[in-house]
């Protein structure tokens, strides 16, 4: 369903779901899945440490790092929430298809709850997230060829939709 030439790439803000979605995706397509965060920890460790260590100008660019690695492999490729602030890493995801996965700000409260996610720290990590998800939700939106919200329903319909939705819209033309 997707060569190395070209991937379908979730992504959205933490707590989407753009990991659990983006396995049954593949599984659904029979193709590889990719999760550029795990790739991260692969290479470098946990990204908390990361972000505490280097700092976040160089989580950034090992993140680049990782979206380029994935994207090489085709298949479905799941995006770390800040991954789109990269311009290089926009760029490289005009010649993918590329779905936004949204969550409402109260069903994401729950999601994130205990998380060590670095850019949730303090004292209230969902005032965080909101204001994190309206920062970049341009960005996101326009990056995107489709929307799917993954606040309610079950798990299985956003992945028969995102499934439906590849099927019927061809992989671009790469130059």
């Amino acid at each position: 369903m997707t060569s190395p030439s070209e991937a379908i790439v979730l992504i959205g803000p933490m707590g989407a779901g753009k990991t659990s979605v983006g396995r049954r995706v593949a599984r659904s397509l029979g193709c590889t899945f990719s999760d550029t965060d795990k790739i991260v920890v692969r290479d470098h460790g946990p990204i908390r440490d990361l972000f505490l260590t280097h700092g976040e100008a160089y989580f950034r660019a090992v993140e680049r790092q990782a979206v380029a690695e994935a994207l090489s492999r085709g298949g479905v490729v799941a995006l770390g929430g800040g991954a789109i602030l990269d311009p290089e890493t926009r760029e490289r995801l005009t010649r993918h298809r590329v779905v936004l996965l949204t969550v409402a700000s109260h069903i994401v409260a729950s999601r994130i709850h205990g998380d060590e996610r670095p850019l949730l720290g303090g004292d209230d990590p969902a005032v965080r997230w909101r204001r994190i998800w309206e920062e970049r939700r341009p960005i996101y939106e326009a990056a995107a060829d489709v929307t799917f919200d993954t606040s309610s329903g079950p798990l299985a319909r956003v992945v028969d939709d995102i499934v439906a939705w590849t099927r019927r819209v061809p992989a671009q033309e790469t130059p």
